[in-house]
């Protein structure tokens, strides 16, 4: 016997689960193309990452912020409580294009804690404990709250409400992602400036650096468009199963 809509349905959960996969993949492809080729690509002023890192910083200013070396590929970032550079190995060592933009972005970030005091930055490091509670507890509410609303007639408004809790839980931890955007997009356009400005790079390695900045950008797009999926997903779970109980 065949379900009215069923397969319109089933095709529909098909569909955003394999975008919700798809899209992450693809962002990580671009970021691990980009820097694989541009790896190999050598600058002609042969500053290692590490160097170019304490270049802008000297700059700008700044002393305070120590460059080290990392353990993965891959790993680089700034830790504002540590007043440190992550550089992983290749990109602290090597003299590459993909060295000088990745070490670059992540001076953009100290700039943007140091010199420009970058609000954005400054609510996303508020948002880190709220967002790390939302991100551990959501699903835990959400599947609680589901679950009594399925099973128990009688403690159904109560799972309804357990339920939206859970997404308001899960809010703190698409806000984060949402908010991350316009920090990495910033830290890159600066990054862009500092290497330009100090002829760090030529006209061509300003390109291929944007390059892999661009597409180490389409990482922190795609956690974002996942996570307002996701949000928007059980929001719509949530008020189907209220509208059946009524």
């Amino acid at each position: 016997m065949m379900i009215p809509g069923y397969y319109g349905i089933s095709g529909s959960y098909l569909l955003y689960f394999a975008l919700i996969m798809i899209i992450p993949l693809w962002a990580q492809w671009k970021v691990k193309s980009a820097y694989g080729r541009y790896k190999k690509v050598k600058t002609l002023s042969g500053l290692t990452g590490k160097e170019v890192a304490e270049a802008i910083m000297q700059a700008n200013g700044i002393t305070d912020v120590k460059v080290v070396r990392g353990e993965a590929e891959l790993s680089d970032h700034y830790n504002p409580s540590t007043n440190t550079v992550v550089l992983s190995p290749i990109v602290y060592s090597q003299p590459t294009v993909a060295s000088v933009a990745i070490a670059a972005h992540e001076v953009g970030h100290v700039i943007q804690d140091k010199v420009a005091d970058y609000k954005p930055m400054r609510w996303r490091h508020a948002l880190v404990p709220l967002a790390n509670l939302g991100g551990n507890l959501s699903m835990i509410f959400i599947m609680i709250g589901l679950g009594l609303t399925y099973l128990m007639k009688s403690a159904g408004s109560y799972g309804i409400t357990i339920a939206w809790v859970g997404v308001g839980l899960m809010l703190f931890a698409v806000l984060f992602q949402v908010v991350t955007l316009p920090v990495e997009f910033d830290a890159s356009k600066r990054a862009l400036e500092q290497v330009t400005d100090l002829g760090i790079v030529n006209d061509q390695e300003r390109r291929h650096c944007k390059k892999v900045l661009s597409a180490a950008a389409m990482t922190y797009v795609a956690a974002a468009l996942v996570a307002l999926m996701e949000l928007m997903r059980f929001i719509l779970i949530i008020i189907s199963s209220s509208n059946n109980r009524n």
